[in-house]
């Protein structure tokens, strides 16, 4: 018998206004809407990458939240994301010690994304 396999993952995230989030995402980051419930629940989708966001009223919590998202093309998508002036100071595009290269941005939220490469 074959052991299970683990597919992907879809990160929810913390939105403080769903309707904005999805927006920002779209016109921000290239996402499409995939879903919208105001007030609720959202999706939005890139490539083969999902994000779900669920309402919130407290922005500690998304200011507090984040996932990451492995990428093909990494400085290409720094490039694009440069653009946007969302790039987190703290986190710009570097090699890490555990061999990725990584970069991260923060939503208007305060969730932070950060995009990785291998």
């Amino acid at each position: 018998m074959n052991s299970p396999t683990l597919i992907t993952a879809v990160p929810v995230l913390a939105s403080l206004d769903i309707a904005k989030t999805i927006q920002f995402y779209c016109q921000t980051f290239g996402f499409t809407k995939v879903y919208e419930e105001p007030n609720a629940y959202g999706i939005v989708k890139r490539d083969n990458v999902q994000i779900h966001f669920w309402a919130c009223e407290d922005q500690q919590i998304a200011q507090n939240t984040s996932c990451r998202i492995q990428v093909q093309g990494i400085d290409k998508l720094y490039e694009q994301y440069q653009l946007t002036g969302k790039i987190h100071p703290n986190a710009l595009l570097q090699e890490k010690p555990w061999g990725s290269r990584e970069f991260a941005v923060l939503d208007e939220d305060g969730n932070q994304i950060t995009f990785f490469e291998f």
